[in-house]
């Protein structure tokens, strides 16, 4: 088959068409270290400024050889925007939430310059950065986070989880308010020019949730989320979604990014019983493979990878910035290696 672009591969795999090699790509964030060092742009430099994002983004298909690049690195700009406090992660580590805006019961305070907070502005630059610098060769991803996240971010998880289940019809006004967040955020980086949106719902997991919760509380924010959209999104969710694969797919996304731990055969099984076409991606061990082994597990786990089923490879979470480039690229040169 003739070669294709990253472009064409990604879109071809995303709609079931055939393709010369399946995709590398990496839903979640995928900044090293080594790619700093390479690149020489770093962190916290990058989660503040626009043309160092674009920067270190771009390291994706640069250096790594995916077939897709993405911002941003951390998951914080939504409930920043809020009002959330946040601690800078330093040169090493992602920031994170250090004061929570809001407790249960609290009225929500919705900003009318929502896009205009925080480091938003900046991370919308650097996807029209991205886009002028790489569009025409590779697909620029904007990450967005789940509504049931951003609620439990603006709330305090743990807090956030005791009512769940106890009047989860409390929870609403937040979970609403992260659905506007998202709106708003997805539809500036659509304009920006991400030709994909990636839902991270990381705290609607069923390590934290049932599935009775996740359908209440979660699917169908995501699914309004996905509606409003004019571009394809894929959802990612942490943890084994057995249970609720199906409820992930009726969302209407694109794709299902998937963790290791997620039977992927079965999956695929039960989605052909239900006439579900939904494609999954992933999924590499992100801390086990990519971080903590060598390249001759990366490529056996990618291997099999590609025997389950999986319509692209990919990190099955956020790549550790400590991995090594060699097991990154190990993933592509698998994949190159397969005959289709």
């Amino acid at each position: 088959m003739t070669a294709m672009t990253s472009r064409d591969r990604f879109m071809a795999a995303l709609t079931g068409k055939a393709v010369d090699r399946l995709p590398v790509v990496s839903v979640c964030q995928h900044a090293t270290y080594e790619q700093m060092e390479a690149l020489n742009v770093f962190w916290p430099d990058a989660f503040y400024d626009a043309r160092a994002m674009a920067k270190l983004a771009g390291g994706g298909y640069s250096i790594l050889g995916f077939d897709s690049v993405r911002l941003p690195f951390c998951q914080t700009h939504e409930a920043e925007a809020l009002g959330a406090v946040i601690k800078d992660g330093g040169k090493k580590d992602l920031p994170s939430i250090k004061i929570h805006p809001y407790k249960v019961g609290d009225a929500v305070d919705f900003p009318d310059d929502f896009l205009n907070r925080g480091r938003i502005p900046q991370l919308l630059e650097g996807i029209r950065l991205l886009k002028a610098e790489l569009g025409d060769q590779v697909i620029v991803m904007g990450g967005i986070i789940g509504p049931f996240s951003i609620a439990g971010q603006v709330l305090e998880i743990t807090a956030m989880l005791r009512v769940a289940y106890r009047k989860p019809d409390n929870l609403a006004p937040y979970v609403e308010a992260g659905e506007k967040a998202g709106a708003l955020l997805g539809q500036a980086m659509i304009e920006a020019g991400a030709d994909v949106i990636v839902i991270e719902d990381m705290m609607a997991s069923l390590d934290m949730i049932s599935p009775d919760i996740y359908r209440k509380l979660a699917q169908p924010y995501e699914k309004r989320l996905v509606e409003k959209f004019s571009v394809p999104v894929i959802i990612h969710v942490c943890g084994k979604l057995d249970r609720i694969i199906s409820d992930v797919a009726q969302t209407g996304c694109a794709a299902i990014s998937v963790e290791p731990v997620v039977n992927a055969p079965a999956a695929i099984e039960q989605f052909k019983a239900q006439g579900i076409t939904t494609p999954l991606i992933g999924a590499i061990d992100p801390v086990n493979t990519l971080y903590q082994g060598d390249t001759e597990r990366v490529v056996q786990e990618t291997l099999e990878n590609i025997e389950k089923g999986f319509a692209m490879i990919s990190p099955g979470c956020a790549v550790p910035p400590a991995t090594k480039t060699v097991n990154l690229t190990a993933i592509v040169e698998a994949v190159k290696a397969v005959e289709r």
